[in-house]
């Protein structure tokens, strides 16, 4: 937008300053991603005992308390998912967090494009699991009701959701969205 004409800076200004808000969200997130995949989501992967006990004592209290039996015993799929966290996402979480937090950093926007898709297509599988899955062949305890069912669902959800909002702020929100001008010669 030009600055000529009235409101025309400061139509500017707003879309510049739109973001901050969610920068600051989404700073928040990725740092508090850094700690849980660390410490919790990773006992999945790595060899029983690494971790402290009080670590392994909190995961099986959230797995007994949620009847979450995907986080101690993990299928497969959902393994593959926790790779995925430990090979591509961690290492893009302080990125992250350094871009947003700084704020503006439009090279983010491609990055976090390719987060935010690849986190939300998982959230829906594990999602359709925890709504649809039979827990009673489990060997660990599983959500019985459909109480059960939304309670852990709704621990799942801002990992689905934030990671939506941040696809829809890099696609839609005309600061991240600008294409760069460049001068022809």
């Amino acid at each position: 937008g030009g600055a000529g004409g009235r409101g025309g800076a400061g139509g500017s200004a707003m879309a510049a300053a739109c973001p901050r808000w969610r920068e600051r969200l989404f700073a928040l997130y990725f740092l508090s991603h850094i700690p849980i995949t660390v410490l919790l989501d990773l006992q999945a992967l790595l060899p029983a005992g690494l971790h402290p006990p009080s670590l392994t004592e909190l995961l099986q209290w959230y797995a007994a308390t949620f009847k979450d039996p995907m986080i101690l015993q993990p299928p497969a799929w959902v393994k593959a998912f926790i790779y995925c966290e430990a090979l591509l996402q961690l290492p893009f979480f302080p990125v992250a967090v350094y871009a947003f937090l700084k704020g503006g950093c439009k090279w983010i926007r491609t990055p976090a494009i390719i987060y935010s898709t690849h986190v939300a297509t998982t959230l829906f599988a594990i999602l359709a699991h925890i709504l649809f899955h039979d827990f009673s062949k489990s060997k660990l305890l599983g959500p019985e009701t459909q109480r059960e069912r939304l309670v852990l669902l709704s621990i799942y959800l801002p990992y689905l959701l934030i990671p939506l909002l941040i696809l829809f702020t890099m696609l839609y929100n005309p600061y991240y969205n600008q294409v760069e001008k460049r001068k022809r010669k």
